[in-house]
């Protein structure tokens, strides 16, 4: 069992939108990581960084995403910073993963000062930059398709990734 479509992007990029999207065209479930460790852990993501730190979330996340991998056969969003573990990035290889990717203005637009993202939570346009020049090399690393979401709608976004992958409606 592996995962029909798999996205990854930065936060904020409307992973879990177009998820949910992409999983009622094509008559499938919806997962994402990040719910799935809130779940588990009885916490907010925000509150794990807060309480244990970033490498603690990222040892947490990594299991969740090797679950996710083994367990979904739909849609499955991973959270913005999965694709930092080479052991991850390993598992995504041969899995139809789309990289949802936008602009920095985008991403302030969307993302703003929201304190349920930690990453961001000082001088967010800096803080993405930086997070985005560490990570967009590993979005493209793994992804089978690209798909900007800049000045689109969330309607717009899924028919690129049906159109991208080459997959029908249900």
């Amino acid at each position: 069992m592996s995962p029909l479509i798999v996205l990854v992007g930065p936060m904020g990029v409307g992973k879990s939108t177009v998820g949910q999207l992409l999983a009622e065209r094509l008559g499938t479930g919806y997962r994402d990581t990040d719910d799935d460790i809130v779940a588990a852990q009885g916490r907010t993501i925000a509150e794990i960084f807060v309480e244990e730190g970033e490498s603690a979330f990222r040892a947490i996340e990594k299991q969740a995403v090797r679950e996710a991998l083994a367990g979904h056969d739909g849609v499955l969003a991973l959270g913005g910073g999965a694709v930092l573990d080479p052991d991850t990035r390993a598992l995504l290889a041969g899995q139809r993963v789309v990289y949802l990717s936008m602009d920095v203005e985008e991403a302030v637009k969307r993302t703003g000062l929201n304190a349920a993202r930690p990453l961001l939570a000082i001088n967010p346009r800096k803080q993405w930059r930086e997070l985005m020049e560490a990570r967009r090399h590993l979005y493209e690393e793994v992804a089978m398709a690209v798909v900007a979401t800049d000045g689109r709608t969330p309607e717009e976004v899924t028919r690129a990734a049906l159109d991208a992958l080459e997959l029908k409606e249900a």
